[in-house]
């Protein structure tokens, strides 16, 4: 089980790695609209390539833990993620996240701990 959950967390921090940089992506190109010069913009940046990247290796590191665990069982480690995608609301883009929102990953976790068990 706990290769799972190292699996988990690797494929976690790729996956929220991924959504970083493309939040990095549609920041750089303005304000969004369906024009030609939005689209290109977005399509040029380098952290969307970057996006790609983090998410194709997510998804090689998710083939892996679907072939080799229980989907009732990999599925929900996915939720690993909440907690990486919180700290990067924090440390990345300086948001401020209110402790409701700690308290509610936290139960998220308190499930994926009752699952793995």
């Amino acid at each position: 089980m706990l290769k799972l959950v190292l699996y988990s967390a690797v494929q976690s921090l790729c996956l929220v790695s991924g959504q970083i940089f493309l939040k990095m992506a549609l920041t750089q190109t303005g304000k969004f609209s369906f024009t030609w010069q939005f689209f290109r913009g977005a399509l040029t940046a380098w952290p969307l390539a970057a996006s790609g990247l983090c998410m194709a290796l997510a998804s090689l590191i998710w083939f892996h833990i679907l072939k080799r665990y229980d989907f009732s069982v990999a599925y929900p480690m996915i939720a690993i993620s909440y907690i990486f995608g919180l700290l990067a609301a924090v440390f990345v883009f300086h948001e401020s996240v209110p402790l409701t929102r700690w308290i509610g990953v936290l139960l998220i976790m308190g499930g994926v701990f009752l699952v793995t068990k």
